[in-house]
């Protein structure tokens, strides 16, 4: 198989290159490792909180702040970034956090209801949850490794699922070897 000109060598490891001109942008290992990592805490933060309330599916999901108003929300899905929901249902609604503060200052309506929900908030400690760490390793995987997204696959096609063996892996992998003392 060729190798492709785009695939660059860096020492011990390989980058993908994006654009070659006066600015030349690659995409390396570490790149890819800490988008999957951010990913799959955020996803696996989400599933807690689903858990939590009791909910199996969401119906709309909102992103906030500059993140959310240049993601794409068909790409933050296929990366498993958030729950498979319909895609017209998520949406960046820009600076929420600025426009509560306004809307805290300019009207005291508001700043009570605001009071009233901040006292109702419970704290999940993610360190501390037992079910962190399954969600955090399913969802390393593009998008997930068990959770399906029927909508996404509706607007997009996504690979072949692997079939789970019965002992949760996907009969791949690695095999740890026992010491010898």
């Amino acid at each position: 198989m060729a190798k492709s000109p785009r695939i660059l060598q860096n020492g011990r490891t390989f980058s993908y290159l994006l654009h070659d001109g006066d600015q030349r942008i690659t995409v390396t290992q570490n790149d890819v490792r800490a988008i999957q990592l951010a990913k799959a805490a955020l996803y696996a933060g989400i599933k807690l909180l689903m858990e939590k309330l009791e909910i199996e599916h969401v119906d709309t999901i909102r992103f906030a702040g500059a993140f959310g108003s240049f993601i794409d929300p068909k790409y933050a899905m296929v990366l498993g970034l958030i729950p498979d929901c319909d895609l017209s249902e998520v949406k960046a609604v820009g600076n929420a956090a600025g426009t509560g503060a306004l809307m805290a200052l300019l009207n005291r309506g508001h700043r009570r209801e605001i009071e009233q929900t901040v006292s109702k908030i419970e704290k999940i400690e993610t360190a501390l949850e037992s079910k962190f760490q399954e969600h955090f390793v399913y969802a390393m995987a593009l998008p997930n490794k068990v959770d399906t997204f029927p909508k996404l696959s509706a607007a997009v096609t996504l690979p072949e699922r692997k079939v789970m063996s019965d002992d949760g892996g996907d009969g791949g992998g690695r095999r740890r070897r026992r010491s010898r003392e």
